[in-house]
């Protein structure tokens, strides 16, 4: 369940319109700026489990919270011990750009230590 449910996450841009269309090549292009360094960590929020019926309305903040979260990274690492060089945030539902887009400027400010500062606008959202 958890896989096929970060995997529908993941290629959400392939199929849906949004800001980020593109094929997984692309996409990888875009976040490894050299290919020796090519490990993708994949956070994922919120997790639900299987059989929970019930759906949580969560404002933009606490996901991005959670995004971040080692807790909900798919590895067994946290990311306060090594450093971003880029992100690639993917938000479904009726959410507003604006606020999205704040908010993970937000994040970069407040934790600007776990983001290299050699990549300029290392953050893409859609």
């Amino acid at each position: 369940h958890l896989v096929s449910q970060v995997m529908s996450g993941v290629t959400t841009s392939l199929r849906f319109p949004g800001q980020l269309n593109a094929d997984l090549r692309k996409l990888a292009v875009n976040l490894i700026p050299f290919p020796r360094l090519h490990f993708f960590m994949v956070g994922f929020a919120p997790l639900t489990a299987k059989d929970s019926k019930q759906y949580q309305s969560l404002t933009v903040p606490e996901l991005t919270a959670q995004m971040f979260d080692a807790k909900n990274m798919m590895a067994a690492s946290d990311p306060r011990h090594g450093r971003y060089l880029t992100v690639a945030a993917f938000f479904r539902g009726r959410l507003s750009m604006k606020e999205v887009e704040q908010q993970m400027v937000d994040i970069h400010k407040k934790n600007s230590s776990y983001f290299v500062e050699w990549i300029p606008h290392n953050i893409k959202t859609s």
